[in-house]
């Protein structure tokens, strides 16, 4: 039996595939760790898995697996059948934008032949997900009682999820994004016109880099709202050209 804390990609897959047998069609490592951006401690490892159908043996045949997965730190793999898979790119156009553009093929064949993203569908989901951060981050700062160590672990916790939109917002307007997250901040900032510092600051002191003592926070939690109300704004006011 494997431990959680030991679980790698590698032992993930081969319990996968025991689990799913001929019904597994791929698995796919996405996100952070497929673009190199992945920070130990902080970062998950995000797998999509793909299997011909999904009944209730299969699901429990894998739980063992997905359980010691998630508990070593890591989401449950997005498991999905080929018809979902092929059929919900409107659904959640910035998940699958993201799949598509930073992927590994950890087993199977490649799922992505006839798979892409409307940017109408992108740009509305862009907009929920962007206003939703920043209520949640509101949400937090309120909770926070002006504690700036709480504060900044609210910013920490953050920015991973701001980054997916940041990526998603730059594809609306047809740009890869940089696979590095102060270049990434950076260039959604430059194009919706807000200063990104105060998000340069946090990726750096996610990465360990730059740390952020509590007693600093207040300015740099400032200009997070500030650029995540403008882009907010900005999204709203977006009309995507065809």
């Amino acid at each position: 039996m494997v431990t959680m804390a030991r679980m790698t990609l590698d032992e993930l897959v081969s319990q996968l595939r025991a689990a799913y047998g001929t019904a597994l069609r791929s698995i796919v490592l996405y996100g952070s760790a497929a673009a190199g951006e992945h920070i130990p401690k902080r970062s998950d490892y995000n797998v999509l898995v793909i299997v011909d159908s999904l009944d209730s043996e299969r699901l429990t045949a894998a739980s063992a697996a997905s359980r010691a997965w998630t508990e070593a730190g890591n989401p449950a793999p997005l498991t999905l059948t080929t018809p979902e898979w092929r059929g919900s790119s409107d659904i959640f156009p910035m998940e699958y934008a993201d799949i598509l553009e930073r992927h590994r093929v950890l087993y199977g064949d490649p799922p992505f032949d006839g798979i892409s993203v409307d940017r109408k569908d992108l740009r509305l989901q862009l907009e929920q997900e962007a206003m939703g951060k920043l209520i949640k981050l509101r949400q937090g700062v309120l909770a926070s009682g002006n504690d700036g160590q709480r504060q900044l672990e609210l910013l920490a916790a953050s920015v991973s999820a701001i980054m997916i939109v940041f990526r998603a917002f730059l594809r609306l307007h047809g740009t890869a994004p940089p696979t590095d997250n102060v270049a990434l901040a950076e260039a959604v900032g430059r194009e919706a016109r807000f200063d990104a510092s105060a998000f340069a600051r946090v990726v750096r002191h996610v990465r360990g880099k730059d740390q952020l003592k509590s007693g600093d926070v207040g300015p740099v939690l400032a200009g997070y709202l500030r650029g995540m109300e403008q882009l907010v704004s900005y999204i709203d006011h977006y009309e995507p050209t065809v």
